[in-house]
């Protein structure tokens, strides 16, 4: 009997014991327990939400070379895309009433030259384009929401074939095309000749301005329960702020709560925190 006794408070002690180490272990691993983070600081500026308008390049102008008479190709000295200046010499052509000189009226890119040597040409379509690609119009149709935030001498930025111009507004439309969409044209200079008539290009339009709010990186806001948060970190503590998300913009957030410009937020390692959290900083700003 005694010797049952004596096991059981052997198996109890055994396991008090071992308890014990168990809660030392978890305690030690709590207080131990560091996240590492990577943090940006909040700044306070104006957040502008962008749209994007697309449409097509076009020559800034064009010139049609008009013959005096009907004839036959005797000499053709350019092709479709050359560059050509004013009164160079673009083609010589045998008429009833002799030879005649087709020269070019301006400066700028031979365009729908469509005419051979020995072909004969007609007097009533034009024998050839010089095209303006100096200033190139870019050409845009929008829907009648749009037209409001559209003025006519505002510069907004463009890019097509991968580089980026300035565009200026230089018309607006107040009625609607057959489509029900309304006009809108814009002029870029193009003196390097680098775009091309045609090409489609992207227009960004500022759509709604938050003005002098506190602006986050859009990764560093999380979600939970329908409520908006951040973990702003303090003296390698990480503490979980709620916050009213006023507007996003793809990379930023702006947001109202209690953060202030210069606070550290954390963009990376947020995912496992908890309030009070122990936190190493391992990178961003």
């Amino acid at each position: 009997m005694k010797r049952w006794m004596l096991s059981i408070t052997a198996v109890l002690l055994i396991g008090i014991l071992a308890a014990c180490n168990d809660n030392e272990e978890t305690n030690q691993e709590d207080e131990e327990r560091v996240i590492s983070v990577e943090t940006q600081e909040a700044v306070q500026d104006n957040l502008v939400v962008e749209r994007s308008l697309y449409g097509r390049t076009a020559p800034g102008s064009t010139s049609p070379i008009m013959l005096q008479a009907a004839g036959e190709v005797d000499t053709l000295e350019v092709q479709s895309g050359d560059m050509v200046e004013e009164n160079d010499l673009i083609a010589t052509l045998t008429t009833p009433a002799g030879t005649q000189n087709i020269r070019a009226p301006r400066d700028g890119e031979v365009a729908q030259l469509n005419a051979a040597e020995g072909d004969t040409v007609s007097a009533e379509e034009p024998f050839a384009v010089i095209a303006d690609l100096n200033e190139l119009k870019l050409n845009f149709t929008v829907t009648s929401d749009v037209v409001p935030l559209l003025t006519t001498g505002d510069t907004h930025q463009v890019e097509a074939s991968n580089m980026e111009y300035e565009a200026e507004i230089t018309s607006v439309d107040s009625l609607p095309g057959e489509n029900g969409l309304y006009p809108v044209q814009a002029t870029l200079h193009n003196e390097d000749g680098d775009l091309l008539p045609g090409v489609i290009a992207s227009m960004q339009i500022p759509e709604e301005t938050i003005s002098d709010a506190i602006i986050v990186p859009t990764e560093a806001v999380q979600q939970e329960n329908e409520e908006s948060y951040v973990y702003v970190v303090k003296d390698n503590v990480a503490t979980r702020v709620t916050v009213t998300i006023l507007q996003t913009k793809s990379d930023n957030t702006a947001i109202e709560g209690d953060v202030s410009e210069g606070d550290q937020v954390v963009v990376s390692g947020n995912m496992g925190l908890t309030d009070g959290d122990q936190v190493n900083v391992t990178g961003g700003e």
